[in-house]
C-alpha cells in the first residue's frame, strides 16, 4: 500500500465499529464508484450482515450475500452481474480469509465497466485490513464489544426463533392443503407445492446459516483455544494437557469467546510463578452451562485476584459467570469459571408510570399537579369541562390511584 492507501486505512479502522462500513464505502468511492454497499462477515456473532445505502439503490439481502461467500475466492475480488437487491445488477464482490471465517464485501456498482486489477488489489487490501480488525475485537472478547454483541446476539436469537417457528407453521398449513387429493388442478397444487417447499429449504438454510455465524461447535471452539495455548507455551518449560469437551453441541459464540479470553488471562497469571511444571485445561459443557477449568501444580500461592483478574471478572460480569478457586498450599491452584450459556437476564428498568397517558392527558395531569380545577384546566386547554372530567377519569384510571392528588403526586416524583 501507497501512503494515501495506509492514511485511508487508518481512517477506516479508527472509527467506531457501527461506522465502519460506511467510512470503507466513502474511502472505495472514487475508486469503484457504487450506490450500496454490504457486508456478511462471519466472525461477528452479533451482527454479521450490515449495509449502508439507499434501498432503492438495491442493496443486497443477507441471504442474496451468503452464496457470493460461500463461492468467492479470499484473494480475488470479483466483478460482474449478480442479483442483489431483487434484481440484476453490476457489483464487485470482495472476499477474505484473512480470519478463522471468510467474510464478503459487495459494492453495488453505478455503471458496467471493468474495475481495473490494481484497484481491486487495494479494495482486497482494505476488506483483509477491516476484517482482521473485528477479528481482534472478537477474539480478545473486551468487555464492551461482548456486551453488545451478547445483547444484540439474544434479540436476534428470539427474532429467528419466532420468525421460524411463524413461517414454518404457515408453509406447514399451505403444504397440508396443497396436499389435499379433495382439491382440483392437480398442475395448480404440484406448482404452488414446489413453491412453498422451495422457501421452506431457504428459511431452513437461513437458519442454518445464522447458527454457523452466531455459534461455535464446542469443540471446534476447544481446539481454538487449545491452539492459542500451544502458541503461548512454545518455548516454555511449562508441560501443557488438555481436556476437551465430550460433547457434540454448540456454544454462543460470545459465550465460546469470552471463556477463551478467560483462560488465556488467567494462564498468563499462572505463569507468572516459579516451579510451574504442568498446566491442565479442560472445559465441561452441560445443558445449562460451560465450566472451564485451569489446573497448575505450582506452590499453591495465588489468591482469588490474580493479575489480570481484572479483565476477567468485567467478562464474567457481562456473561453472567462467576470463578472459583482453590489453592492447596504445595500441591497448585484450580481455577473453575462457569459460564450460563443462555443470556443472562437483563435487570427490569424502572417504568415511568406516566408513559401510558396521551398528550392531551398529560397536559391535563399537569394542570393538576399546580392544583387547578375543572374549570380553570378547561379554560386554559380551550376544551369544555366535561372534556376535562373525561380525561381526569381516564387519567385515574391509567394510573392506579383513586384520586386528583395522588395524580399529582405521582406526576412531581416522576418530574
Amino acid at each position: 500500500m501507497d501512503a494515501i492507501t495506509l492514511t485511508t486505512a487508518y481512517e477506516v479502522i479508527r472509527q467506531p465499529l457501527g461506522q465502519i462500513l460506511p467510512r470503507l464505502s466513502a474511502a472505495l468511492g472514487p475508486l469503484i464508484p457504487h450506490r450500496a454497499a454490504a457486508e456478511l462477515a462471519t466472525h461477528c456473532a452479533h451482527s454479521p450482515y450490515k449495509s449502508v445505502g439507499e434501498p432503492a439503490h438495491g442493496l443486497p439481502t443477507a441471504a442474496e450475500l451468503t452464496p457470493l461467500l460461500a463461492s468467492g475466492t479470499p484473494g480475488r475480488p470479483w466483478q460482474g452481474p449478480a442479483v442483489v437487491g431483487g434484481a440484476e445488477r453490476e457489483i464487485v464482490a470482495v472476499t477474505s480469509d484473512a480470519t478463522a471465517r471468510r467474510s464478503v464485501l459487495v459494492l453495488v456498482r453505478d455503471e458496467g465497466g471493468v474495475v481495473s486489477d490494481e484497484t481491486l488489489g487495494v479494495a482486497q487490501a482494505l476488506w483483509d485490513l477491516v476484517t482482521s480488525h473485528f477479528d481482534r475485537f472478537a477474539i480478545e472478547a473486551m468487555p464492551g464489544a461482548l456486551a453488545r454483541s451478547r445483547a444484540a446476539a439474544d434479540t436476534r436469537a428470539r427474532v429467528i426463533a419466532e420468525l421460524t417457528t411463524t413461517h414454518s407453521s404457515a408453509l406447514s398449513g399451505i403444504l397440508a392443503v396443497l396436499r389435499s387429493r379433495t382439491l382440483d388442478d392437480a398442475a395448480a397444487r404440484a406448482t404452488a407445492t414446489d413453491l412453498a417447499v422451495n422457501a421452506l429449504i431457504q428459511m431452513r438454510a437461513e437458519a442454518e446459516r445464522d447458527r454457523s455465524v452466531a455459534e461455535e461447535p464446542a469443540l471446534e471452539a476447544f481446539e481454538r483455544l487449545a491452539d492459542g495455548l500451544r502458541t503461548m507455551l512454545r518455548h516454555s518449560p511449562v508441560r501443557l494437557e488438555l481436556g476437551p469437551p465430550a460433547t457434540s453441541r454448540t456454544l454462543p459464540a460470545d459465550v465460546a469467546h469470552g471463556a477463551r479470553a478467560i483462560v488465556r488471562a488467567l494462564l498468563l497469571a499462572v505463569l507468572e510463578q516459579e516451579a510451574v511444571g504442568r498446566v491442565h485445561v479442560g472445559w465441561q459443557v452441560t445443558e445449562h452451562e460451560l465450566r472451564a477449568t485451569l489446573r497448575d501444580d505450582g506452590p499453591g500461592a495465588l489468591g482469588a485476584c490474580p493479575a489480570g483478574a481484572g479483565s476477567v471478572t468485567d467478562r464474567l460480569d457481562v456473561l453472567g459467570g462467576q470463578l472459583e478457586f482453590d489453592a492447596v498450599p504445595g500441591w497448585g491452584t484450580t481455577f473453575t469459571a462457569t459460564l450460563p450459556l443462555a443470556t443472562p437476564d437483563a435487570p427490569v428498568a424502572a417504568v415511568d408510570p406516566l408513559t401510558g397517558l396521551g398528550e392531551r392527558e398529560l397536559e391535563v395531569l399537569t394542570h393538576l399537579a399546580l392544583g387547578h380545577r375543572n374549570r380553570q384546566i378547561a379554560a386554559a386547554l380551550h376544551i369544555s369541562e366535561s372534556t376535562v372530567k373525561f380525561h381526569v377519569a381516564n387519567i385515574l384510571n391509567k394510573l392506579g390511584v383513586g384520586s386528583r392528588g395522588e395524580a399529582a403526586a405521582l406526576f412531581h416524583r416522576a418530574a
